[in-house]
């Protein structure tokens, strides 16, 4: 199996888990609001949505995904937020879920059957299939994460998390661009222990900066679905404790962190 057949595999697995979680849900259950502020469940699938439809666009019309991009340019700011609240408020529970459907369904075929070496226009630099798919996979994921939070559920961390983590290590130094900051030179060497026992590591193994801990607490602080403190991710050297305290696996702007756990009791 390739590489971008065995990713896009584990993309519709995670998704197909979390269409498990809301598919059952009732209606009103929808209007549940997530941690992340102003975003109902229905938000949060309406942007998976939407994503998964502009990356399609990407995929097969280059040219008419250029006006994406323009729009994106001249609101970076809400452009995603504006997105989510269109699809969200224009469908019911049941006709965003078969929307949602639809559109993973057909990315995910789309990307199956690209010739090698296609690379997909993006937001920032084009992206080879893989990692396009790979990108999906950890949005996936994190909204995911969003709407079990919401719902009061505990999800099983699976293997597919490897994924998240690699977006979360190679986006390093975009972390610190994004914020302004000049990237350090060399390379932190990662070690992540995976929920089957198996350790997962990026990195030269004598490098001097140094980050351990669970793959789910590393793949939660990458895509700021938890706080820090609440995780058990550790950081040897100045310059990895720093990047502790900014690591994004996604593109954009640095969003709000979560709050520590304590702190969420207080704001509820």
């Amino acid at each position: 199996m390739s590489d971008v057949a065995a990713v896009v595999d584990d993309l519709r697995e995670e998704s197909d888990e979390l269409d498990a979680l809301v598919g059952a849900l009732a209606a009103d259950r929808w209007r549940d609001r997530t941690p992340a502020e102003g975003w109902t469940v229905a938000h949060q699938i309406a942007h998976l949505t939407w994503t998964d439809e502009v990356a399609l666009l990407a995929a097969t019309e280059p040219a008419r995904f250029g006006d994406e991009v323009a729009k994106a340019l001249a609101a970076p700011e809400s452009f995603v937020d504006e997105a989510a609240e269109a699809v969200a408020v224009a469908h019911a529970p049941d006709a965003l879920l078969a929307r949602w459907r639809d559109g993973r369904q057909r990315l995910g075929k789309v990307l199956r059957d690209a010739p090698a070496g296609t690379r997909i226009p993006w937001y920032g630099p084009p992206m080879s299939v893989a990692s396009m798919a790979t990108a999906r996979l950890m949005e996936t994921w994190a909204h995911g994460q969003d709407i079990a939070d919401a719902l009061g559920v505990t999800r099983a961390p699976t293997a597919r998390l490897r994924h998240v983590a690699r977006i979360g290590v190679r986006a390093r130094d975009y972390a610190y661009a994004v914020r302004g900051i000049t990237a350090p030179l060399e390379e932190f060497r990662v070690e992540l222990l995976a929920p089957g026992g198996e350790l997962i590591a990026y990195g030269p193994e004598g490098a001097a900066q140094r980050v351990t801990g669970p793959l789910l607490d590393f793949c939660l602080l990458v895509t700021q679905r938890a706080h820090r403190s609440d995780l058990a991710v550790t950081a040897e050297g100045r310059e990895a404790d720093q990047w502790l305290g900014i690591a994004q696996a996604f593109a954009g702007p640095p969003g709000p962190s979560r709050l520590p756990r304590a702190e969420q009791d207080g704001h509820r």
